[in-house]
């Protein structure tokens, strides 16, 4: 009778490691708590040795499963690794991709993208989250972080997907009662919708007018977290808003939106990013190159129409 460890019971292993939950693993591998626990005592059995301190309140690794959990990792990215090439060989990419990205530009832009990119490559599995924060892709377990904004950390691969840049908007309504900024330092005297989405600095607007990089404190009444929110209030004719072009283009187009000292605008390039452990994975060098492909045309298309 074959006593090595299974996949499965390592995967489900890994999962309860990422967060620290044995009802959190189970969720996130859509599977019952039950059998999240039947795995792991199957896995201790078969090893000889206790994997979790286990009480009321948290699941902490013991020290020989924190060497259990290093070398899982190993084990499944090197299985993984066996079923790329043998797809790729196939021109098939083969296996599952976890997939994040913040909230209005995961839903209206990379969400059509991956349903082209599953018609594509049916044996591919996608699942997709989006947040309102920044994401450690690496210990939260996720594959790829589909991202707007240059700022990226120098231990995580990041590959340049499209040029985007964000812009100064507001509603022809509240230029016509608040008057239009002539300079930076005008904004002071305005109600700014100020968003906090993920990694985005909370009310300070880097801007570049292609000379040098200026940075301004805004502030007014209203801010929130969700871009969308923030579009909405614009268009509500509550303020000026810092919008991707992605997001203003066609409102600005249909003249709903007008621009706001257009010389001055932000960086804000479309990224691919992803831990150095998958620097060489077949499954995701295909979803990544699709998504550039995608997102290039669609956004030279006129991105808003995503």
């Amino acid at each position: 009778m074959n006593n090595d460890p299974s996949p499965e019971d390592l995967r489900v292993f890994c999962a309860i490691v990422r967060k620290a939950s044995f009802s959190s693993a189970a969720e996130e591998l859509g599977v019952s708590r039950s059998y999240v626990t039947k795995r792991v005592q199957v896995l201790e059995a078969r090893l000889a040795t206790r994997l979790f301190h286990r009480t009321t309140r948290r699941v902490g690794v013991t020290p020989e499963g924190e060497r259990v959990y290093h070398w899982a990792l190993r084990i499944l990215n090197d299985m993984d690794h066996l079923v790329e090439e043998i797809g790729v060989t196939r021109q098939a990419p083969r296996g599952s991709l976890r997939i994040c990205s913040s909230f209005g530009f995961g839903r209206r832009v990379v969400a059509p993208a991956l349903s082209a990119l599953l018609a594509r490559y049916p044996a591919l599995q996608v699942r997709f989250e989006v947040f309102d924060r920044l994401v450690d892709i690496a210990s939260e377990g996720f594959d790829l972080d589909i991202r707007v904004g240059d700022e990226i950390a120098p231990h995580l691969i990041a590959r340049h997907l499209a040029d985007n840049h964000r812009v100064l908007c507001a509603s022809p309504a509240y230029l016509a009662r608040r008057g239009t900024p002539r300079t930076l330092a005008d904004l002071a005297a305005h109600d700014c919708l100020v968003i906090k989405e993920r990694d985005h600095p909370f009310g300070v607007w880097r801007l570049d007018n292609g000379r040098e990089v200026q940075s301004i404190k805004v502030r007014g009444p209203l801010s929130s977290n969700n871009g969308e929110i923030v579009m909405q209030w614009a268009l509500d004719g509550c303020g000026i808003a810092l919008r991707s072009d992605w997001d203003a283009r066609a409102l600005l187009q249909a003249g709903r939106l007008v621009q706001v000292l257009p010389d001055f605008r932000q960086k804000a390039a479309v990224w691919a990013v992803y831990p150095s452990r998958l620097e060489t994975s077949a499954r995701l060098r295909v979803c990544v190159e699709f998504l550039q492909g995608y997102l290039r045309e669609g956004f030279e298309e006129g991105a808003a129409g995503l």
